[in-house]
């Protein structure tokens, strides 16, 4: 098994044993030969929602770099997911998933294609958005697509099909509908996540008014999913989702989970996964284990490139907390530790273990050691009171003659209250962050020019 992504340390980070990794962009198909070399059978997973207004050009583009790309590699069979499309549709979203598979079958690599329309796990942006309305709002005036239908697929179903698609030769060449054994409204699945999760039922009022455009900005204001992804979501929610899955069901027999099973087995699953080295999108230890923290993070950093040597750098950022403070806007530090103890907080709890070591576990004044890789990175899990969890990571990567240095604070914010905290915090990170990577490369250039027994002024010990 080999797993392809633009940036390989995400990859790396979910530490998947047997697992080979590369790294491969499908809009840059000099980078696609590498990734599908030796490859029998390769998955294409890719969408470009994030990306924006152009995001249906991009799939397009992407689908046939990746087609030609394993005709020359010889690959023996592409397995794409696609999406359910209504009879009409006319959003970019889903015309885009359809003319993706059209773009993979221009290519002489045959394709199975397995579509399929809301998938009920992790990560899934659609129950992702119901997760975060019905987790914190009460009252919520909906658009009308709340009614529309679709027959939601668990998570461990998809995969399963995913899976076999690739053992079936008679499925070469052929579409594939994929669906779960309810459909139901988006409403109906609304509150069957409260019902899961032990909440009350929210009052939801369909209104005409709210078209995709205002759909989309009101998403924005009250769930975490990337605004981009959510806006090319909406345009598709309004249509009802049917499925004709008997030839798929008839090739690949399995028992399919109702919605609520489907719902459990999403909260379950993220529960397994609680151990991560370093921040992961979603990871539910990052989350503080509340799956009514979102599941995707908000994100603000700084990074610089330096000639300061990478063993100075990871001195410099290993000797963060305590004494030595955060390097830039330390008032700013101290005020939040105060409001932070007004209301009962750990903030102005200052000091560190070890001056020179961090391991995993170590308290460092408010923050948390939740990841170590020594010379590399380091992960941070946030301390004080407030409507989510938070993490800051800093990480030097050696770039040959140059040192990259980045620091980055992901948010997972707890309903309209933590992203109201998110945005009104904003406008400090990016002053902070950037002074922060400054001075830190600063300082380890300090170190690199003085004498080779100089050490960074040190934290004290607890107390």
């Amino acid at each position: 098994m080999r797993a392809a992504a633009r940036n390989r340390r995400v990859l790396e980070a979910r530490e998947w044993a047997g697992v080979e990794i590369a790294e491969a962009d499908a809009l840059r198909p000099e980078t696609l030969g590498p990734a599908l070399a030796g490859v029998e059978v390769a998955y294409y997973l890719v969408h470009s929602m994030a990306a924006g207004a152009e995001f249906g050009r991009l799939d397009r583009e992407a689908a046939g770099h990746f087609a030609r790309a394993c005709a020359e590699a010889g690959v023996e069979r592409i397995v794409y997911l696609g999406g359910l499309v209504p009879e009409g549709a006319d959003s970019e979203h889903l015309l885009s998933r359809r003319e993706t598979g059209e773009r993979l079958r221009e290519g002489p690599v045959p394709v199975t294609e397995i579509r399929a329309g809301i998938v009920v796990g992790p990560g899934s942006a659609a129950f992702e958005v119901m997760r975060d309305l019905v987790l914190h709002l009460p009252v919520m005036v909906t658009p009308r697509w709340v009614r529309a239908s679709s027959p939601p697929l668990a998570l461990p179903n998809l995969l399963h099909y995913l899976l076999e698609a690739a053992r079936h030769p008679a499925m070469a060449g052929g579409t594939y509908d994929a669906a779960g054994p309810q459909s139901l409204t988006y409403e109906a699945m609304m509150r069957a996540i409260c019902r899961r999760l032990g909440r009350r039922e929210p009052w939801i009022v369909p209104v005409p008014v709210l078209t995709p455009e205002l759909s989309a900005y009101w998403l924005k204001l009250v769930t975490a999913v990337p605004a981009n992804v959510a806006r090319a979501l909406i345009g598709g929610l309004r249509h009802d989702f049917h499925a004709d899955d008997a030839a798929l069901r008839a090739l690949v027999p399995q028992r399919l989970l109702d919605f609520d099973e489907a719902v459990a087995e999403a909260l379950a699953a993220e529960a397994r996964h609680a151990v991560a080295a370093r921040w992961t999108e979603g990871a539910f230890m990052f989350r503080d284990y509340r799956p009514d923290y979102a599941y995707y993070a908000k994100r603000a950093g700084a990074e610089a490139t330096t000639g300061a040597s990478a063993g100075s750098l990871w001195r410099v950022v290993s000797a963060i907390g305590g004494e030595n403070r955060y390097y830039a806007y330390d008032l700013l530090w101290t005020l939040r530790e105060a409001a932070d103890r007004l209301v009962g907080g750990v903030g102005l709890r200052r000091g560190r273990r070890d001056p020179d070591e961090l391991r995993v576990g170590d308290v460092v004044d408010s923050w948390r050691v939740t990841g170590v890789e020594p010379g590399r990175r380091l992960t941070l899990g946030f301390g004080m009171k407030a409507p989510g969890a938070g993490v800051l990571e800093l990480e030097v990567e050696d770039l040959g003659d140059r040192r990259r240095l980045a620091v980055t604070a992901y948010w997972h914010p707890a309903g309209f209250l933590g992203l109201a905290y998110w945005h009104a915090m904003f406008p400090a990170h990016l002053v902070l962050f950037r002074a922060m990577v400054r001075e830190i490369a600063r300082r380890a250039l300090a170190l690199d020019a003085g004498p080779r027994n100089e050490e960074p002024r040190q934290g004290r010990g607890p107390g």
